[in-house]
């Protein structure tokens, strides 16, 4: 298993983009999320824009410092999918996830995330996640990791090491008091060309 820590700063030396700029582009890159000031409101590329079939199967996240799961889960195999699959399920289904936390989560300082992934018939190039998180309309934290190489038809297992900032007590307790006001957008990239787009919520009230 791979272990990976976050390259990413804020993203402040790119110039600002608007959600709006980027869904008028042909190719969406690196340099263009990086500049967004707010979590997006919609997707900015299709699911059938993941041409590589990369799919994402099993996703944990650890505190590194006690090594307690504090969550974890397991997709059904493609072929159990494929087979309960219907015509009028959302497309978007699966790209978005709603994480429900305790309010102690927030004063972590390092969490690692474990995900496992499988691609298809094609090899993948300079796979690359940016991802951006946001309370409102403020920027908390940007991530970025690099995934590498991935082999035609493999099963893949990396694990992501986050390194959590600081938060005021103020902004802890915001946070805390408005759950789902914290978003983040995922985003994947191949060769620089953004290929899946996942956005995801947060409570941190410790409860639905």
């Amino acid at each position: 298993m791979k272990v990976k820590k976050s390259g990413g700063g804020a993203g402040a030396a790119a110039a600002a983009r608007t959600e709006e700029e980027l869904g008028r582009k042909a190719l969406i890159g690196p340099d263009d999320v990086l500049g967004l000031q707010r979590v997006t409101s919609d997707y900015l590329c299709t699911p059938e824009e993941n041409v590589y079939k990369i799919d994402f199967t099993r996703f944990k996240i650890r505190d590194m410092e006690s090594g307690t799961v504090l969550f974890e889960i397991t997709k059904p195999a493609a072929s159990e999918r494929e087979h309960n699959d219907r015509k009028d399920v959302d497309p978007n289904a699966g790209r978005f996830v709603r994480y429900q936390f305790t309010p102690a989560f927030l004063r972590l300082r390092q969490v690692g995330a474990t995900v496992e992934f499988t691609v298809g018939d094609k090899p993948i190039n300079n796979f690359r996640m940016i991802e951006r998180h946001y309370f409102r309309d403020q920027l908390l934290k940007s991530f970025d990791f690099e995934f590498g190489f991935c082999i035609p038809s493999s099963k893949n297992t990396c694990e992501h090491i986050y390194e959590f900032p600081q938060l005021s007590e103020d902004l802890i307790r915001e946070m805390i008091l408005h759950p789902y006001e914290t978003q983040s957008d995922s985003f994947y990239f191949v060769d620089n060309k953004l290929v899946m787009h996942n956005k995801a919520d947060y409570s941190y009230s410790g409860g639905p």
